[in-house]
């Protein structure tokens, strides 16, 4: 399961969640086809806000406040086969890990007491790459097992 933020333009234009560059990144970061990825069978993509909040001039506004504690406690128990929990920037961290962590690069970095049932990542958005590259142990140690435990779910 993945829990991102809310739908950007893109998806809102086009009714289809993670088409475009980040969604491009965030299927290499997991190492699935764009098939597997959207095989509901397979993943389930939840996001924070479920509408599209509108922009600013620095992008797309923040998801409504009220959707995650609205929905979530509703829909992700409805969810029952999901072994790995991929929780997708810094609305995605707020709504569900910031009361374990200071901040959303504290737990991107206890990825490994996290995994296997779940592992939060910053938004895979082109502007994060500085991000990434000031971090090398994401590119070379996180991304590398969450591959591989992508992989291990997908197989069953």
């Amino acid at each position: 399961m993945l829990i991102g933020q809310a739908p950007g333009k893109a998806t809102h234009e086009a009714g289809i969640a993670w088409r475009d560059r980040s969604g491009d990144r965030l299927r290499e970061w997991l190492g699935v086809s764009r098939e597997q990825f959207y095989d509901a069978r397979q993943i389930a993509l939840v996001p924070t806000g479920f509408c599209y909040p509108g922009s600013s001039g620095q992008g797309d506004l923040p998801p409504r406040p009220e959707c995650a504690p609205l929905w979530h406690p509703r829909i992700l128990p409805l969810l029952m086969k999901v072994e790995l929990r991929i929780y997708l920037g810094s609305y995605a961290f707020a709504s569900h890990w910031a009361k374990q962590y200071p901040n959303l690069s504290a737990g991107v970095a206890d990825y490994r007491s996290l995994l296997p049932a779940s592992v939060i990542l910053p938004h895979p958005s082109p502007r994060n790459g500085m991000w990434a590259a000031s971090r090398p142990w994401f590119k070379g140690e996180l991304l590398p097992a969450l591959r591989e435990r992508v992989k291990e779910v997908l197989a069953r």
